[in-house]
């Protein structure tokens, strides 16, 4: 990595420090239904809990109604270094009423501009700077710098490159031009972004094929020099290997060797016999990343058509549903990008719905090997609602062909999946999405859970996942013990961060399945819970119990809970109890609203179906209490499904917009009495 010398740092100290400067002008705002929430810790860091930490500050302020406020998180705090600099927009988010906030928030602390980007997003705080007559910044103006290098546009990533004017070409070059020294980055957020500012002024050029070769030579020199031994670590990469590629040069390869995985998407755009060996050594290697780019680039040298080229590669792809779905993907980005080209004035409505179509017929595509068809119908499984629904809106053979696929895919879909499941080493979130699939488990999907919790190559994620799914739908028993207690000391005992999940720690449900069987292991767990390190477990312990706030009422809901009490009766007699935090209660009432799917997700998520029918459940549970059904109404009203159903995911059919705004009319009433 490269810097260049004499780029100032600009960094801020004591009462000059950026984040004393805006702490002191937050401090100062307030009024008027307008609260700004004190600046974050470490434990305010999601949206979610910005939003659970003004509900508590409201309830010890007695504020009553929909109030409005304003906060930042954690995340968003990475902004400043560690001297309270501002290395990039700081973004404060928000809720209640966008234009009362707008208002309270007001223009910003002198020498700072505010942006508003509109109801659906969130305020940027930035420093002011100055540029001179031809826009350019002071070099040693690290937030001018920045800032101009966000406006022509400097990240490989972000909107296609606009053309440099020619003053704005020439003060990239010269800021290639001077001393170069090797350095590695520093400071907070060196682990996660260790991007230096030459290395995105190189970026700026290449993006519009104009790093020189000499330049390419000097930052590929320095980025040796930085990173010997572990190039993989370089952020900077890009540019260099991409005009090193473009310049046709050998020592383009030795880089891309030295960096992994990395640059199979560079390697396709620039597609040659030996690119494509590159990437066919990735993929064998295991490197599902590189998939769609060994497809690409196939596809280039060799057969153009989709199908022929998907399965030539299918027959060399590894054994891994990860593998196929990868390359399934690919095939379905070359067919929509043909759609595409035949349809080039389509709305992005009208694109949707030929995508969703896409994956629906390729399940039944007899061009396409099993594998891949397997992978198509789990693709399609939440497509196939919309396919029927915009069909069923339109006339004609289109629309016609259209649920006669849609007729195709649900007559094999079933076969197709029978044994299969997703994959267990994708993001949470991934998995949380599809949780409300399984509110009933087949025979099939119990037959896989199993299998999965007793493959000794299933890791600890994947083990949460399945085991919680068994046990809440009562499929867990002593097979699953049996596989797991060789596990549990070496990898089960471990802290399992999960922030996004709807599942437990895999030691929480082991430790209840075994109470529930009177299994000879179940006293050794509950010994282990009960030591007093490692203390990551001791918010869990509790979950043991059911997940009781304390000992007392732990024991108080077992009672109930083994006496035949349904767990939403248990949570409402937790209503109006010292000790017990509004919003925590709220989530729980409404995560047991169906027993044989608890949700144990950390706070209620506004954009997951199954929350969305326990709120509904709640709501409209007559033998609740008032306060009780009152919650669930209150959770309703703020889930995305009728507020922004574009965020909800699986994505929403227009008929069940629909339903939500009906079913949330039809109880106005109860609203009102809110």
């Amino acid at each position: 990595m490269v810097v260049l010398v004499g780029l100032t740092t600009d960094r801020g100290a004591g009462e000059r420090s950026d984040l004393t400067r805006i702490k002191k002008w937050w401090r100062g705002l307030g009024g008027d239904g307008f609260v700004a929430l004190p600046p974050p810790t470490r434990s305010r860091y999601t949206q979610s809990d910005g939003h659970e930490d003004a509900a508590e500050l409201f309830a010890a302020r007695g504020i009553t109604g929909r109030a409005s406020f304003a906060y930042w998180h954690w995340q968003s705090h990475a902004a400043f270094d560690r001297t309270g600099a501002l290395r990039g927009q700081l973004y404060l988010h928000w809720g209640g009423d966008h234009a009362t906030v707008a208002a309270g928030l007001g223009a910003g602390p002198e020498g700072y501009r505010l942006v508003n980007n509109g109801p659906q997003g969130a305020f940027e705080l930035d420093r002011v700077t100055a540029t001179d007559p031809d826009g350019l910044p002071d070099p040693r103006d690290e937030a001018g710098v920045r800032q101009f290098l966000d406006r022509i546009g400097a990240d490989r990533h972000g909107r296609p490159a606009s053309p440099l004017t020619g003053p704005e070409e020439r003060w990239l070059h010269d800021r290639l031009a001077g001393p170069i020294e090797p350095v590695v980055a520093t400071g907070p957020s060196a682990a996660t972004d260790p991007v230096t500012a030459t290395d995105r002024f190189a970026t700026a050029l290449e993006l519009r094929q104009a790093l020189t070769p000499q330049e390419a030579s000097r930052l590929l020199a320095a980025g040796q020099e930085a990173y010997a031994g572990r190039l993989s670590a370089w952020r900077g990469w890009w540019p260099v290997l991409n005009a090193l590629l473009r310049q046709g040069r050998e020592e383009a390869w030795e880089l891309a060797a030295a960096l992994g995985p990395a640059p199979a998407d560079t390697l396709a755009e620039h597609p040659s016999p030996r690119a494509l060996a590159a990437l066919r050594a990735l993929v064998l290697a295991g490197h599902d990343g590189a998939v769609r780019a060994w497809f690409r680039t196939y596809r280039t040298l060799h057969e153009p058509d989709p199908y022929a080229a998907a399965r030539a590669l299918c027959a060399e792809l590894p054994d891994r549903e990860t593998a196929r779905a990868a390359l399934l993907g690919a095939v379905r980005t070359a067919v929509t990008e043909e759609w595409r080209t035949a349809h080039p004035d389509a709305d992005r409505e009208v694109a949707r719905s030929a995508g969703a179509l896409t994956a629906v017929r390729l399940t039944t595509d007899d061009r396409l090997p099993r594998p891949l068809r397997v992978a198509a119908a789990r693709a399609a499984y939440d497509q196939v609602a919309h396919v029927r629904e915009r069909a069923a809106r339109a006339t004609g053979p289109e629309a016609a062909e259209a649920l006669a696929a849609a007729d195709r895919y649900e007559a094999v879909r079933d076969e197709l999946l029978a044994g299969t499941g997703p994959d267990l080493t994708t993001y949470e979130g991934a998995l949380g999405d599809l949780w409300h699939r399984y509110r009933t488990l087949s025979a099939a999907d119990i037959g896989w859970l199993r299998d999965r919790v007793a493959d000794p190559a299933t890791g600890v994620q994947g083990i949460a996942f399945c085991l919680e799914l068994l046990y809440a739908h009562g499929a867990a028993g002593e097979a699953e013990v049996r596989a797991l207690l060789p596990r549990w000391k070496k990898e089960l005992a471990k802290q399992y961060r999960t922030t996004y999940t709807e599942w437990r720690h895999p030691l929480v449900t082991l430790t209840c399945l075994a109470q529930d069987l009177g299994h000879p292991a179940a006293g050794e767990l509950l010994a282990w819970w009960a030591r007093p390190k490692p203390l990551w477990k001791d918010p869990l312990r509790l979950l043991t119990h059911l997940g009781a706030p304390d000992e007392t009422k732990a024991a108080e809901l077992w009672e109930f809970v083994v006496s035949g009490t349904h767990p939403l009766h248990v949570a409402e007699r937790l209503i109006g109890e010292p000790g017990i935090r509004p919003y925590v209660l709220h989530r729980v009432l409404i995560g047991v609203a169906d027993p044989a799917q608890p949700l144990w997700h950390y706070a209620i998520d506004p954009r997951s179906h199954g929350w969305w029918h326990r709120a509904q459940e709640v709501a409209d549970t007559p033998t609740l209490s008032a306060e009780a059904r009152a919650i669930g109404m209150k959770a309703a009203r703020e889930h995305y499904v009728t507020r922004y159903p574009d965020q909800v995911r699986p994505s929403l059919t227009e008929g069940e917009v629909n339903a939500a705004h009906a079913w949330l009319e039809a109880r106005a009433d109860r609203t009102a009495a809110d």
